[in-house]
């Protein structure tokens, strides 16, 4: 006998808790799960044809269930969270890739999959839901694993995805505009973000971008915060910084001792996503001079600032879909520019509207062109998306290209020597959200296969 959320896994005997989620609710598959051979409904409300428990909360039932069975398993493995609008992916990925360095069976879940040695396997959600989550925990648990490193994102802490689970340490990385279709506003936002915060166990070590305008919001009286940024206020102050084009090196001082740190992947942010991986590992056990001797083997997540060679030029494939994003990493290639920035580049349907027209202004005023292109326009009319985009733009460099894969072939097509191509938004994602579809598309495979042509 199993614990299902979804009625078309049930099997003869299982049990389905009705939860309500963010676009459907598992009261209308009740009868369908019956029908499937569920022997026990756990629901907030109505009476079935087989055994059934009426709760005030399914979510809150199912969390709490989970956590007494897995309490003793779970005590054993320590949890890392990270939380913020940017730099998730990268700060998990590092800190899973660091501990394999040093030998600790570790284990990943995010945007990129679920990891443990290598991939286990792709996700739907950046954190999915508790019972995908325990199915993960338990492979953990039957694989040895002592460290679970998670992004959790804001959807997954409002919806309630993460509740029930207790935290070792914490990573607040950076607040900036994303997700307000959902949050409605900023505020609502960040307190979701700090739900993460609220009920951490044992040391409750909270790691601080302190360079974040909001980083105060998340210093509670509660747990052991430590900040890092440039700021004097810093635990660990980044000192200064050297950027290249495939890498860059900085010093940090922490306890009047300056540490060097060189990072085989580019970019001003990278160095913050790092942070939480010295830290975190630092207050593990681990000396700063052993994580900062294997740092320069850790490489960035598929689809991060991926680099590709044509002719004398450079092609950037990156996940950037924010404005934050957009502008950190045009900023971060304007330090090596030598000849024309050109970007492609758009926004997903059905999606947060308010920031469309901020990242279509940051792309024309920061690169010398840009191609303005689909980026999952899901179930929203592309044109409306498009509008939005360049509704008051100012400059006139662009074009507009709805099919991803012409643009992406133009923008290679415009390129002279020294030239860099962005193709931002979808980074390691390998389809387009057209309808209700997921049709086959990658960037990085689009691009290959046309330089391969000319």
């Amino acid at each position: 006998m199993s614990i299902q959320v979804d009625s078309r896994k049930i099997k003869q005997g299982d049990i389905f808790v009705a939860i309500k989620g963010l676009n459907t609710d598992g009261h209308d598959f009740i009868e369908k799960a019956i029908e499937n051979g569920a022997s026990k409904i756990i629901a907030e409300k109505g009476n079935y044809s087989v055994p059934t428990q009426i709760v005030p909360d399914t979510r809150e039932y199912l969390a709490n269930l989970l956590k007494e069975q897995y309490k003793e398993s779970l005590s054993q493995i320590k949890f890392i969270g990270i939380t913020g609008t940017n730099g998730k992916t990268t700060s998990c990925y590092l800190i899973y890739q660091a501990l394999k360095l040093l030998g600790v069976k570790v284990a990943y879940i995010g945007t990129i999959g679920f990891y443990v040695d290598n991939k286990v396997k792709d996700l739907d959600n950046t954190t999915p839901d508790l019972i995908e989550l325990y199915d993960m925990f338990d492979y953990c648990i039957k694989n040895n694993v002592k460290v679970i490193a998670m992004e959790v994102s804001s959807h997954a802490l409002a919806l309630n995805r993460v509740m029930g689970i207790e935290f070792d340490y914490a990573a607040f990385t950076n607040l900036t505009q994303d997700h307000l279709d959902f949050h409605g506003n900023l505020g609502n936002y960040k307190m979701a973000k700090l739900k993460l915060f609220e009920n951490l166990r044992n040391e409750k070590i909270a790691v601080i971008n302190g360079d974040d305008p909001y980083y105060k919001d998340f210093c509670l009286d509660s747990n052991n915060n430590i900040i890092y940024g440039t700021s004097n206020y810093s635990d660990f102050r980044i000192l200064s910084y050297t950027l290249h084009i495939d890498a860059c090196e900085f010093w940090v001082l922490h306890e009047n001792k300056k540490y060097h740190v060189r990072l085989n992947i580019p970019g001003k942010y990278n160095i913050y996503n790092y942070m939480n991986l010295l830290i975190i590992l630092n207050k593990m056990g681990y000396s700063l001079e052993k994580i900062i001797e294997l740092s320069s083997s850790l490489k960035a997540p598929n689809g991060r600032f991926e680099m590709l060679k044509y002719k004398n030029s450079v092609i950037i494939i990156d996940y950037a879909h924010t404005p934050d994003a957009v502008l950190n990493i045009i900023d971060n290639v304007l330090e090596y520019k030598k000849g024309k920035i050109i970007t492609i580049i758009g926004c997903g349907g059905d999606r947060d509207r308010t920031k469309r027209p901020i990242m279509g202004s940051i792309a024309t005023e920061k690169s010398d062109f840009v191609i303005f292109t689909d980026d999952n326009p899901r179930t929203e009319d592309e044109k409306v998306i498009m509008n939005d985009i360049v509704s008051g733009l100012v400059r006139d460099n662009y074009l507009i290209k709805y099919d991803r894969k012409e643009a992406i072939e133009s923008g290679i097509n415009m390129l002279d020597d020294n030239d860099i191509l962005l193709i931002l938004g979808k980074g390691h994602e390998d389809y387009q959200v057209i309808g209700h579809e997921k049709i086959h598309f990658s960037d990085l495979e689009t691009a290959q296969n046309y330089i391969k042509t000319i």
